[in-house]
């Protein structure tokens, strides 16, 4: 496993990963994991076996619209889906 990097090298980072992510965004590792595997929140991976690298500014603005569609409109996860497909 590799170092933490500082919060300033992740803020100046244009991909990060699924922990940082979680720290940026304070939204649960098994959400952030849930939503990859459910195609809401896109990521590049080079190899099957090297890390998910989300882009930064898209993931946490497609977290919060998540948030938004969930808690303050009260959709469910299929239909944030099919509105995220639009």
């Amino acid at each position: 496993m590799g170092r933490k990097r500082s919060l300033d090298k992740v803020l100046a980072s244009d991909y990060v990963s699924i922990s940082e992510l979680v720290e940026l965004s304070g939204v649960r590792y098994s959400t952030i994991k849930y939503y990859t595997e459910e195609d809401m929140i896109s990521f590049e991976q080079e190899d099957t076996r090297l890390t998910r690298r989300y882009p930064r500014e898209l993931a946490l603005k497609r977290l919060e619209e998540i948030r938004v569609m969930k808690e303050e409109e009260g959709l469910t996860i299929k239909q944030i889906k099919a509105k995220l497909k639009l």
